[in-house]
């Protein structure tokens, strides 16, 4: 593997130091470099701190030089684990024991003038960029998600740490629902290298099915999509950096996006949505002490009701604070379907206090499979023949029964009653992931 040393003498952030930058070859080259970037290491004068290192790849967002200085903007744990930082977004920060990644700037002034200046800092810009990061990204904020903040959360929080990372951003508000699949089905993709939805779950799902209605939906399947938490049920946000053992935060889903890493009870409770994602246990509440039970059946291994809820998953989490089906992957091909039986109410009442770790499906009362195919054929609630249910993708109703339309809604995509099949497309979508 080629890989190349600098050393100089310094001034970090004011204090005399030895540094050394170790860079490799990028992924391809005709050595077959590593393709992990390089770090930057330091100790200043004296010995009595410890060597400092920065990973490339791992702690560095972008690089500037000015004038004898090289200013390294680094994204990293606190010395002090006691440092904190407050999100708007819901939920943010739990988990990683409290220690989160904070943006520091480190001053490197260069002993050896301006040239040498300018030469490392154009070796570490190449390292950077090889290792192969967005520079152009399209970025859709949803205003009126979760506790309505998700422009406060991308003027605060993702922003800066794109614009420290040299990534061009284009960012567009969405106005209404329906909006983000109407941007994405004519969004010219050539001038992007990635989409990142800045959310809940339901904008990225609009984006998905946006491009599935394109002429060219199977080359544009290919870009990238990331998701910045900031909506109620950041499931998908929270999966991704559960899945690399991640703290959950805006910063660390937005660092996600900036590496460049890829991998191949919510309808009803819009009148709860000020309270945020606790909405979720709430509202399950109020349906535990008001139950409903609904008909219906489940083929080709045939289960008949009456069910309390049928749950398909793809992901672990179906927000930051409920692991609906542990034994979720990414792309195994299945999808977990999470069957709630006919229970008591104290039984069912326990079911989502154990939400929060997964151990829910251990019930007597929870059926959990693994399917690549399931066909639901929706029934009437049991103690209302009158009335039907609801079906919705990550919040977003797609099929409304009788009794269940509130004043001026709209007609959903589907109709109640049919037979709905869900099939999964494998590896179908590429997603913005943290290692």
């Amino acid at each position: 593997m080629g890989d190349h040393r600098a050393t100089a003498k310094v001034r970090v952030n004011g204090a005399p130091a030895e540094a050394t930058l170790f860079c490799t070859d990028p992924p391809g080259a005709a050595n077959g470099g590593g393709g992990d970037g390089g770090e930057l290491r330091w100790r200043c004068a004296g010995g009595a701190a410890a060597e400092r290192v920065l990973s490339l790849d791992a702690d560095v967002l972008g690089v500037e030089a000015r004038g004898k200085e090289v200013i390294v903007k680094a994204f990293v744990l606190p010395a002090d684990a006691a440092a904190r930082s407050v999100s708007c977004a819901a939920g943010a920060g739990k988990g990683g024991g409290g220690r989160r990644r904070r943006r520091r700037d480190y001053v490197f002034e260069m002993a050896a003038g301006e040239d040498a200046a300018a030469a490392w800092c154009d070796r570490m810009r190449g390292s950077l960029d090889s290792l192969g990061r967005p520079k152009r990204l399209f970025i859709l904020v949803n205003p009126f998600g979760g506790k309505k903040c998700g422009k406060k959360i991308y003027e605060a929080e993702i922003k800066p740490l794109f614009e420290a990372a040299g990534v061009n951003v284009t960012m567009q508000e969405t106005r209404y629902q329906g909006h983000a699949r109407e941007v994405a089905s004519s969004l010219d993709l050539a001038r992007y290298d990635g989409i990142v939805c800045v959310s809940g779950d339901g904008v990225l799902v609009e984006v998905v099915n946006g491009i599935l209605q394109r002429m060219d939906w199977e080359e544009a399947m290919k870009i990238p999509i990331g998701v910045v938490p900031a909506g109620t049920g950041n499931g998908m946000a929270k999966s991704l950096l559960h899945s690399a053992s991640k703290t959950y935060s805006v910063p660390n889903a937005v660092f996600a996006i900036i590496r460049g890493l890829v991998a191949d009870i919510d309808i009803e409770s819009e009148k709860y949505r000020w309270m945020g994602s606790a909405r979720f246990d709430f509202y399950a509440l109020v349906r535990i002490m008001n139950l409903r039970k609904y008909y219906g059946s489940s083929e080709w291994r045939s289960l008949d009701g009456p069910f309390v809820s049928i749950w398909i998953n793809n992901v672990q989490w179906a927000a930051e604070s409920i692991m609906a089906a542990p034994g979720a992957k990414f792309s195994d091909g299945y999808m977990d379907a999470v069957i709630v039986r006919d229970c008591p109410k104290a039984d069912l009442l326990a079911l989502l206090m154990k939400m929060g770790d997964g151990s829910h499906v251990k019930s007597p009362y929870v059926t959990y499979l693994k399917v690549r195919c399931l066909r639901l054929s929706p029934g009437q609630l049991v103690e209302n023949p009158k009335r039907g249910g609801i079906i919705d993708v990550d919040g977003e109703a797609i099929a409304r029964g009788e009794g269940t339309y509130g004043k001026n809604q709209k007609q959903d995509v589907m109709g109640y009653g049919p037979s709905i099949q869900m099939t999964v497309h494998r590896a179908l979508a590429t997603m913005y992931c943290p290692k």
